[in-house]
């Protein structure tokens, strides 16, 4: 259930920058979520749907695009996307991985009038 506390902390930078802006409604709402992020996009929707009610952003379309994990071995400094649940570097076959990408949550931009 953190995806609530999450999409409200969503809601409030989105309504932040449209007020900054002067902006009197907001359209869209762009995120980028991370394969590593622990977060579920249809969550998300779910809540900022609910949550965005009566709001400037009642109606906003929220759309989430998805960045894959991606890794850096350890042992010979490849970067790579992991094939599935095989985490193993597919350059020198270690099983030494550190998360370079994938764990990102973050507002990309919203769309106002």
């Amino acid at each position: 259930m953190h995806e609530l506390s999450v999409t409200q902390s969503i809601l409030e930078i989105a309504l932040a920058h449209a007020k900054e802006a002067g902006a009197n409604r907001i359209l869209k709402v762009n995120l980028v979520v991370g394969e590593l992020s622990g977060l579920v996009g249809e969550y998300i929707r779910f809540y900022f749907d609910f949550i965005t009610k009566g709001t400037p952003a009642e109606g906003a379309e929220l759309t989430i695009r998805h960045v894959p994990a991606r890794f850096r071995c350890l042992d010979c400094g490849a970067e790579y996307e992991p094939g599935g649940d095989d985490w193993t570097c597919p350059h020198c076959g270690a099983l030494r991985p550190i998360a370079v990408g994938g764990k990102e949550l973050l507002v990309e931009s919203i769309e106002v009038e």
